[in-house]
């Protein structure tokens, strides 16, 4: 299996903050987090792997699967629970049945990051359009942060939101690229930006 199967993504969030469960519950199609729920975060190709990694988990553990995604190219899966060991043990299971280390995911790298101050009515109207999470108002700073894999944005939102005071606007976490947008005072704005990059450069792996 290990010649043969990627693990993209591995990422444990100790802790989901509010705005973050919150909006998980917004676009989950499985069991609902809450605030102070541990979660682990799986990306893996091919993605079809994502059904039995989840039948697995979740047998073996207490842990709740809130999502088991496949698109076009690769596959993710988010499980959860107040018991963080229940979740450090699912994340354990899955890996030693794929015969894979922590070490063997890829490293996250960042694509792009946008800090853009004085937001015009305009286009935060527009950004509004599709957002599931706050209100994006005129006058604001936002901050849309991109990265692959894809699913290591939810990581760095949710440390973004432990070390800042901002609105959680949208995050995609499926696809080859994860981004995020967060809107707020530009010092906090600043202050999230520096505790996403530095959470996704925390993060050892392989090149991808």
């Amino acid at each position: 299996m290990a010649d043969t199967f990627s693990l993209r993504c591995y990422c444990f969030l100790d802790r989901m903050q509010a705005q973050f469960a919150a909006f998980v519950g917004t676009v989950t199609q499985g069991d609902l987090p809450t605030e102070g729920m541990a979660a682990l975060y799986v990306e893996m190709a091919p993605g079809n792997e994502v059904f039995r990694m989840v039948d697995i988990a979740v047998k073996a553990t207490e842990a709740k699967p809130g999502a088991q995604i496949v698109e076009r190219e690769f596959g993710m899966f988010e499980v959860h629970s107040h018991n963080q060991a229940a979740v450090i043990e699912a994340g354990r299971v899955v890996l030693d049945r794929l015969g894979l280390d922590i070490k063997d995911r890829i490293r996250p790298q960042i694509a792009s990051i946008q800090v853009i101050t004085r937001i015009d009515p305009y286009q935060s109207q527009l950004l509004n359009r599709f957002r599931r999470g706050s209100m994006l108002v005129p006058g604001e700073t936002m901050l849309v942060l991109e990265c692959a894999p894809a699913a290591y944005i939810n990581y760095a939102c949710n440390e973004a939101e432990k070390k800042a005071s901002i609105k959680l606007i949208h995050v995609s976490s499926v696809g080859r690229f994860g981004r995020m947008w967060l809107s707020g005072s530009e010092a906090e704005i600043i202050t999230a930006r520096n505790a996403a990059v530095q959470a996704l450069e925390s993060l050892e792996g392989v090149n991808g």
